[in-house]
């Protein structure tokens, strides 16, 4: 004889009420976040930002674990391979939306791997030159670069780097050839750049911003669509000529696959909601990124945006890293 509908249902309910419970009072104990990059970064700065919010926010600790190495790479499958129970967390940044692009073999997908709760920010890259080069705008620098192929050099932090692509992008939307000088980090490519060892750069804001300040390096465009708050009169690269042109660095917060969606919605609520207050959109500002908070499925398509848009650079550029 078959049960009646509501005893089915009722019973369902009932099995189910365990995982609503342990959703609702999530977290019961410490979390770990898991940042896939050194101390002192952006990612870092942004990553310690996450667990500040969801700490306060929880009552519990949600602990930084720095996993650098392989891009990023080493800290995103750590997270991809832990339990799916909401107590591992992670940074996903703009190197997951790269990698798939330029390694030929990568140990985890970024898609189907990780589950996205929010994007944190964007952070615009600053479109640098050396004071001695005699361009001030990127028409100018087109017009150098075209009229004397490979005779500029670029900087970047290392193949398959923000910088590296970005510039790779440039020169596949515009046709001219530069040479690109790899260095291992952000601090040696500025060093480089400031004694003219290297011509140009594309770097995050917030880390050369005191040197166009300083005037040790000047800005001639913005890499995103949308113009830097702290230097209003820099137009961006699409102003300056270069007709859809958009790309920058990234970061959001991440989890296993599988995590929990009830888990994953009460992260996500608790991060936009501060990340919109303005208080905290000034601070970002002055951090050097724009806030960029979102539903963890716009989360989803934009790094499979990301991954789509980086494909084609890397494809078209010939880059691959083994």
């Amino acid at each position: 004889m078959s049960k009646h509908p509501l005893a089915c249902a009722a019973a369902l309910l009932i099995a189910l009420c365990p995982f609503a419970a342990a959703a609702q009072q999530y977290p019961v104990k410490a979390v770990r976040f898991i940042i896939p990059f050194p101390p002192g970064g952006p990612t870092d700065i942004m990553g310690r930002m996450a667990t500040d919010i969801l700490s306060r926010a929880t009552g519990q600790q949600f602990i930084p674990d720095n996993r650098g190495g392989a891009g990023g790479n080493i800290g995103a499958e750590l997270c991809a391979r832990a339990p799916a129970d909401g107590y591992t967390l992670c940074m996903i940044t703009a190197a997951q939306g790269v990698s798939p692009a330029i390694y030929k073999k990568m140990s985890y997908d970024p898609v189907k791997d990780l589950a996205t709760v929010t994007l944190m920010a964007s952070l615009p890259s600053l479109l640098t030159v050396h004071p001695a080069l005699p361009v001030k705008n990127v028409r100018e620098l087109l017009a150098i670069a075209k009229a004397r192929p490979d005779s500029l050099s670029y900087a970047s932090t290392g193949n398959g780097s923000s910088p590296h692509m970005l510039m790779e992008m440039f020169k596949f939307m515009t046709g001219v050839k530069m040479v690109h000088i790899p260095y291992k980090g952000q601090a040696p490519a500025v060093v480089d750049q400031i004694s003219g060892q290297v011509q140009l750069a594309f770097n995050t804001a917030i880390s050369v911003l005191p040197q166009v300040e300083a005037r040790r390096l000047r800005a001639i465009a913005v890499s995103t669509l949308q113009r830097f708050p702290p230097m209003p009169d820099l137009p961006t690269v699409e102003e300056g000529g270069v007709k859809g042109f958009d790309g920058g660095s990234w970061q959001g917060v991440g989890a296993p696959a599988g995590t929990p969606p009830d888990i994953i919605r009460r992260l996500n609520t608790i991060l936009v909601s501060e990340l919109k207050a303005p208080a905290m959109r000034e601070q970002m500002i002055k951090r050097g990124a724009l806030v960029s908070a979102n539903t963890p499925e716009e989360f989803s398509a934009f790094l499979k945006a990301e991954i789509a848009k980086w494909t084609r650079i890397a494809k078209a550029g010939n880059i691959s890293i083994d």
